[in-house]
């Protein structure tokens, strides 16, 4: 009797049946038992996984930008000088910088602001006054034509107490350690979309495989390839996509349950979605839909060439 050859199940013929049929090709073979359970538990795991995987990357993303931005936005000037020449090696640092091209207005930081920078270190109990605290000014940068190799150059001739910090060893680990968190969360999707490839796999296998004697009897009443293909491929890529919008509808509350980055006192990092970012997460559903639909039809491949 004529059948299909399990080598003319292209992608096109069997996008076509899983379109086309009403749900009558689900019907020719039995049930798969714990199997739908397995699929559908695996692809709501790796969805729910696989958001917080995705706000991971997003935030951060954000969270680079954030520093390098605002670590570049401004450099801070440290002037040391003997006590009774701090105040006047200050003023003269002062009418440098004001000078400069490309910088803002300076503005020296008064000593409750450095007493807090120096807490962390200090304790708050330490009489910074006491110590001889260099004089700090913040300089913004205002302009593309601030060049800070000259401004240092010139603090050097004309104010030799005066360092300028431009915060490149502060900034360079900082946004490698964000965009090395952002890669994280990349890799993070591809391992969870692998999982799930592999997990669904391994289902439609042991289905086709507990149904190797009802595929024999299909194709000896006339059923070819392609129309048992389709069940198989119809029913795994439904419960991944069913699965994974669970997954993802809880993964989406549990981020909207997180704290704010105020709230948590920066250490979230604003860790979740913002603006159209709150769309992303549902493209996991369809993602998972495909990884379904191609990790079955390729285990159907194999298992229906295997089945004589």
């Amino acid at each position: 009797m004529k059948r299909t050859d399990f080598r003319t199940l292209n992608l096109r013929a069997l996008w076509q049946g899983l379109m086309r049929d009403g749900g009558t090709g689900d019907r020719i073979v039995p049930p798969t038992g714990f199997t739908a359970q397995l699929t559908l538990f695996a692809a709501a795991a790796m969805a729910f996984l696989a958001v917080f995987a995705l706000a991971l990357a997003l935030a951060t993303g954000r969270l680079a930008d954030r520093w390098a931005s605002e670590l570049a936005g401004s450099v801070t000037v440290r002037v040391s000088a003997p006590l009774e020449e701090q105040a006047t090696a200050t003023q003269a640092t002062m009418q440098i910088l004001a000078t400069t091209p490309g910088a803002g207005q300076p503005r020296l930081l008064p000593a409750d602001e450095v007493a807090a920078l120096l807490t962390p270190w200090f304790g708050p109990d330490m009489p910074v006054d006491a110590l001889p605290v260099p004089s700090l000014i913040e300089l913004p940068i205002a302009a593309e034509d601030f060049d800070p190799q000259g401004l240092r150059l010139r603090l050097e001739a004309e104010a030799p107490g005066a360092t300028l910090d431009d915060h490149t060893e502060w900034r360079r680990p900082l946004v490698t350690a964000a965009n090395r968190l952002r890669m994280m969360g990349i890799v993070s999707l591809l391992l969870i979309g692998a999982a799930s490839a592999s997990m669904i796999t391994l289902a439609a296998k042991a289905a086709l495989a507990a149904n190797g004697q009802v595929i024999r009897v299909l194709r000896l009443i006339g059923a070819r390839d392609i129309t048992i293909a389709t069940a198989f491929v119809r029913r795994f890529t439904k419960r991944a996509a069913v699965g994974a919008t669970f997954g993802t509808l809880f993964g989406m509350a549990g981020i909207a349950m997180l704290p704010g980055m105020d709230a948590a006192g920066g250490f979230l990092t604003g860790l979740g979605f913002q603006g159209w970012g709150w769309l992303l997460p549902l493209l996991i559903p369809v993602v998972a839909a495909a990884v379904g639909f191609f990790a079955t039809r390729w285990a159907a491949l194999k298992m229906l060439g295997a089945v004589r």
